[in-house]
């Protein structure tokens, strides 16, 4: 893909770019905490977006997308979202830099990836690094790569007009190879934890199903974990999300809140607890004790979260009586996608046969396996 970007690069620019990468992501464990100011554990991964850049001296910014086939141009001047178009994404981390005072000028860029759309492993986020670090770095910006992360951020939400977590983009920037990374989403400390894997293997299922009920979903479990919040603030006004309370003082609440909000409540607290553990586990390199912690968030993320869809369940039920699978939950915003599972090398291989067959029995649909390993973040080629 490297040298392909540097071809079609000197075809269309006649020139040599400047080459960067971002990868895409994976969350180990702690899902839907990050919105409630919890923990979470991306990687980033060995799929990755590649960008290729150079000034042109003009006062436009021409783009090549690889992937589509496309070229865009726009003025560095006068430019905004063009919804649903892949150069959203571009233009977006282009305004954000403007807006924090640095004098972006006319580029060519060539982009292209591997990371595989709409299998929640954040292509995005890695496009959005991937830009904001070639920028920085043509123009010799030198911006934090904190503030990177900040402005890829920014321009999904203003640009893209997704409201996403920090998450995707911290993990794309931040990554370092073989280790996960415990984000608290509320200060974004962060710390390293090693995930060395001589005898397993990350393999990641695709569903290739997204259930229409995602986006309401998602807007309805931010409000009912608020309405826990709220009723606990009553009581204890210190309290500013889940992150702040535990189990007792859900249980003082119970009568104030109705089954299902306790339940979300419920689920939070103990995934957050649960990031927290799994972080002590890989530091005893107890791989059989953080798989056992996979299966638990995927149980709660099913029924007491009820962000899960038969197929994913169907996916995680049929790992359990494998010995050789260490741990699965589904991934991600859930109603669809991917199920992350820990498997012991050597068994991979059976195990897409054996789940291919059954699944596409099941559902008429066969998913799509992605084997993964956890590289460093956003860097110049």
């Amino acid at each position: 893909m490297v040298s392909e970007i540097k071809r079609v690069f000197r075809f269309f620019f006649d020139k040599d770019p400047l080459l960067v990468y971002s990868p895409g992501r994976i969350n180990l464990i702690g899902e839907h905490t990050d919105y409630n100011e919890g923990f979470v554990m991306p990687a980033a991964i060995d799929k990755k977006m590649v960008v290729g850049i150079a000034e042109n001296q003009t006062n436009q910014g021409r783009i090549y997308s690889l992937d589509f086939k496309e070229e865009f141009a726009f003025d560095i001047n006068s430019f905004g979202p063009k919804k649903g178009h892949w150069a959203t994404y571009i233009m977006g981390v282009t305004a954000q830099l403007q807006q924090a005072g640095y004098q972006v000028r006319g580029f060519d860029m060539v982009f292209g990836g591997d990371i595989p759309v709409g299998a929640g492993l954040s292509s995005s986020a890695a496009l959005e690094a991937a830009v904001g670090f070639a920028l920085a770095t043509v123009f010799e910006f030198g911006i934090p790569k904190r503030s990177l992360i900040h402005y890829a951020q920014k321009a999904e939400h203003l640009f893209a007009g997704v409201q996403c977590g920090i998450m995707d983009q911290f993990a794309s920037v931040m990554g370092k190879k073989n280790h996960v990374i415990r984000l608290d989403c509320r200060s974004l400390d962060f710390d390293y934890f090693p995930l060395n894997l001589p005898d397993h293997q990350i393999l990641l299922i695709d569903t290739q199903v997204k259930h229409s009920l995602a986006d309401s979903a998602y807007n309805q479990r931010r409000q009912e974990c608020q309405s826990g919040v709220s009723a606990a603030q009553k009581t204890n006004p210190g309290i500013q999300s889940l992150r702040d309370m535990d189990i007792a003082l859900l249980e003082e609440i119970k009568t104030q809140i109705n089954g299902k909000v306790y339940r979300r409540c419920l689920y939070v607290i103990q995934e957050n607890k649960r990031v927290l553990d799994s972080s002590r586990l890989l530091e005893l390199h107890d791989i059989n004790g953080f798989g056992e912690k996979m299966y638990a968030s995927h149980e709660g993320l099913s029924t007491l979260y009820e962000v899960s869809c038969p197929e994913l369940d169907f996916l995680v039920d049929f790992t359990k009586p494998l010995s050789y699978v260490l741990g699965s939950r589904m991934m991600g915003g859930g109603f669809g996608g991917c199920t992350i599972n820990l498997v012991e090398r050597g068994h991979t291989e059976l195990l897409q046969e054996e789940i291919s067959a059954a699944f596409s029995k099941k559902f008429k649909i066969s998913p799509n396996f992605y084997l993964v390993t956890l590289e460093n973040g956003t860097s110049l080629i």
